[in-house]
């Protein structure tokens, strides 16, 4: 069982335009409703990848329910606590015409102190029966910056491999924890850093000094550009398939789920990139993220270049 922890789902909706023009009435020609937030489609693509997903998190209002319903109906496990706000909604806007993805984000709502205490007591109860546990995404407004730094040492005393795919301060405590793997993107790792990084040779530094804080693996993602790995001493440049994306949002969620799918089959850190470079190119493919097709990610695996460095 791979544990997925978020707490910000989302309830989406997906429009696609022929062509979108602002400030006047405009009509979808396709419209798709539903779920997704970061951890939501970790577990999503781990579940079609063949792996048994156990998401958890917070969920409220209509919308929590919603969401609930669908992810017992794809055969994901759940452990939710009920809170107060509604689950938020997110909207995608997609423009043929001109090739451009928005995505217009309802941020989450704060939750009460006691809502994370309980989600951790679910936490704990749940890994000893889990190969990983992946922390996805923001916190909630207000949330404690510390919470990834408690699952992490919770999966470390357990053995169990930890995953954190975050930026800023909850990403920086957790670092503090010794995770297993930090996943951010290029900008994340700038945020978590202190400082923008412009060239490859500065994203490689900025991974060393991560390692060094306590990551034991640092994997980058850069979008259409390569990926860059670091596991110990060894480090490799990964290019990710062409494609023409329709939807990029969630590729990087994808990306995390094909990495661990790997990862937990005993593949190298380099290798298990192959596979989760396809992941997220196969994302891309469809109009909703968070969902593949294994046969695409099969295919795409045998374009992705994997160089060590």
């Amino acid at each position: 069982m791979i544990l997925c922890i978020g707490t910000t789902p989302a309830a989406q909706r997906v429009m696609v335009f022929g062509k979108l023009e602002l400030d006047c009435v405009n009509r979808a020609h396709q419209t798709c409703d539903g779920i997704a937030g970061k951890s939501i489609n970790v577990a999503k693509v781990l579940t079609t990848l063949g792996s048994r997903a156990i998401a958890a998190g917070f969920l409220g209002g209509d919308s929590g329910a919603a969401i609930l319903k669908q992810l017992r109906a794809r055969g994901i496990t759940t452990h939710f606590i009920s809170v107060a706000p509604a689950t938020r909604q997110c909207l995608t806007v997609i423009d043929e015409s001109g090739q451009t993805v928005t995505e217009l984000v309802e941020e989450s709502r704060p939750v009460a102190p006691e809502n994370y205490e309980s989600l951790e007591t679910i936490v704990q109860g749940l890994l000893p029966g889990c190969q990983a546990v992946v922390m996805s995404g923001s916190l909630t407004p207000g949330g404690p910056v510390d919470f990834y730094r408690k699952i992490t040492n919770l999966a470390n005393s357990h053995r169990i491999q930890s995953i954190v795919d975050a930026q800023g301060p909850p990403l920086v405590q957790a670092l503090e924890a010794g995770p297993g793997l930090v996943k951010p993107n290029r900008q994340e790792l700038g945020a978590t850093v202190g400082h923008a990084l412009g060239t490859e040779s500065e994203v490689i530094t900025a991974m060393k000094e991560v390692q060094r804080r306590g990551a034991a693996r640092v994997v980058v993602t850069a979008g259409k550009s390569p990926a860059l790995a670091l596991d110990g001493e060894d480090l490799w440049r990964i290019h990710p398939p062409q494609v023409k994306a329709v939807n990029a949002i969630g590729s990087g969620d994808a990306f995390t789920a094909g990495l661990v799918w790997r990862l937990l089959q005993g593949e190298s850190l380099g290798q298990s990139c192959r596979w989760a470079a396809a992941s997220g190119a196969a994302n891309a493919l469809n109009v909703m993220p968070g969902e593949v097709d294994p046969k695409e990610i099969e295919r795409l695996a045998a374009e992705v270049v994997v160089e060590k460095l």
